[in-house]
């Protein structure tokens, strides 16, 4: 039997989720839009300040004809083609012989040729970024940690190079909270330590928190393997490029961690405290390593011996879809209290499976109750938060847990939305329009001066 027929049928039908709550009133909806200031870097000078990013490091010992080792991982992360090819192009015009190696742990199925094909999808390719990719699972095992003799193990290509410099985005960790999360330091930990490193660290980090172990092994991989800098970027809450910055490997620890304290401050975040039901039209890896961002929506019932955010406090979420970049990883799908059929249908269990053994997360991609429809999705939500009053009701509709600058508000975040002057009222609201059960009008994000929509066209 077709395994997507199978989970299809594990969905219930909109008519029996509608006969079991009963009369559940739905909340009109407008949209509201987050007032962002930003200043991000214009695209035409991406790759010239990811150069001058390279060209601070120390590398001035290096002789001609070095091989340096560049480090770059899965994540959908702004303009990444132009930031490797700029550092690629100063690294030759300086005499080296770069390569880029994928520093992703267990990601593209933990092969090679997967994590190659990651790379490729993200724009990084050898013809694109003028250099060659050295796609390997093969590790080696640099030293071994103090008090707890845990393995230290890096990608062997890059730990045969003359030079390391990871390349990636510092910004908040989905799975805990310490003064380095996710950025150059993890990447040389779990990034670099390819399948058996991610799961080396998953495995200790049990008993070892996180945001203990990385700074511990990050200062034995300085010590023992040559990296010789990294390039850190940051992004703004659209997810455009904001900094690119050199950091000297003496500076990996303190310096990321004042970074990343600017990265909390300007992520996207949801714009209230409190929800009664937020709804994701999309999860997937190239949103967050969890799918849905925990920072975000305030959960992270599947990190052992880690704290949930403080908020926001959402009563239930409802996931609609899995991003076709994340190739049926559903990681974190476990966060979400309904998800839709198709959904369901779109997770490629074994790749969701293998990534959440390595990270010790499997909780984290337990299956909720799947429904027929959007209706019957929301419906299912509203009725099991108590008595519902359709004017007071707190809804929120957003893209994903990235795209958070536009969002269909019901009519009591409407109102509050009028008094703020962090939000604008975009469209006032109107009832819920739907086409066989299923929403009608297009994700929060594609009514943004980028596109239009049926409601904006009326």
């Amino acid at each position: 039997m077709d395994s997507n027929r199978t989970r299809s049928s594990l969905a219930v039908p909109e008519q029996s989720i509608l006969e079991a709550c009963g009369e559940t009133p739905l909340p009109e909806m407008g949209i509201i839009e987050q007032v962002w200031e930003t200043n991000p870097i214009p695209e035409a000078d991406i790759a010239a300040r990811a150069a001058r990013a390279f060209a601070s490091l120390p590398i001035g010992e290096l002789p001609d004809g070095s091989e340096i080792a560049l480090g770059v991982g899965s994540r959908g992360i702004a303009n990444l083609p132009d930031i490797v090819t700029g550092v690629v192009t100063e690294a030759k015009d300086r005499g080296y012989e770069p390569f880029v190696f994928p520093a992703m742990g267990s990601h593209g199925g933990a092969t090679g040729a997967g994590q190659r094909e990651m790379l490729a999808e993200l724009g990084v390719a050898e013809s694109v970024i003028g250099c060659e990719i050295r796609s390997s699972m093969e590790v080696i095992e640099v030293g071994r940690t103090d008090e707890r003799d845990v393995p230290v193990v890096a990608d062997a290509n890059a730990a045969n190079a003359d030079a390391i410099v990871p390349i990636n985005r510092i910004k908040p960790h989905t799975d805990f909270s310490g003064d380095v999360e996710s950025g150059l330091s993890k990447m040389l930990v779990i990034g670099m330590g390819k399948q058996r490193g991610a799961k080396i660290a998953h495995d200790w980090a049990v008993n070892w928190s996180l945001r203990d172990m990385i700074p511990e092994i990050t200062a034995q991989l300085l010590a023992e393997l040559p990296v010789v800098g990294g390039v850190a970027i940051l992004e703004d809450q659209h997810d455009d490029t904001t900094e690119i910055e050199g950091i000297p490997p003496e500076g990996f620890l303190d310096r990321e961690a004042e970074l990343l304290e600017t990265a909390y401050d300007i992520m996207p975040k949801v714009p209230f405290p409190e929800l009664d039901v937020l709804i994701l039209d999309q999860q997937g890896k190239d949103i967050s390593g969890q799918g849905m961002d925990t920072n975000v929506i305030g959960r992270r019932p599947f990190a052992i011996q880690e704290p949930e955010p403080e908020t926001p406090d959402i009563k239930r979420i409802y996931t609609r879809s899995l991003t076709e970049t994340t190739h049926g990883n559903a990681m974190g799908v476990g966060s979400a209290d309904f998800v839709h059929e198709n959904l369901l249908t779109e997770i490629e269990m074994p790749t969701t499976l293998i990534n959440a053994l390595t990270a010790s997360t499997t909780r984290g991609v337990r299956l909720p109750p799947a429904v027929e429809t959007d209706r019957a999705g929301l419906v299912a939500a509203l009725s099991t938060i108590g008595v519902v009053d359709s004017t007071t009701v707190r809804v929120l509709r957003a893209t994903d847990t990235m795209r958070l600058h536009r969002l269909y508000a019901s009519t009591a975040l409407v109102e509050e939305a009028r008094d703020r002057d962090d939000l604008r009222v975009v469209e006032e609201p109107a009832p819920i329009r739907f086409e066989s059960g299923e929403f009608a009008d297009p994700s929060p994000h594609e009514t943004s001066s980028h596109g239009t929509s049926d409601r904006d066209e009326k």
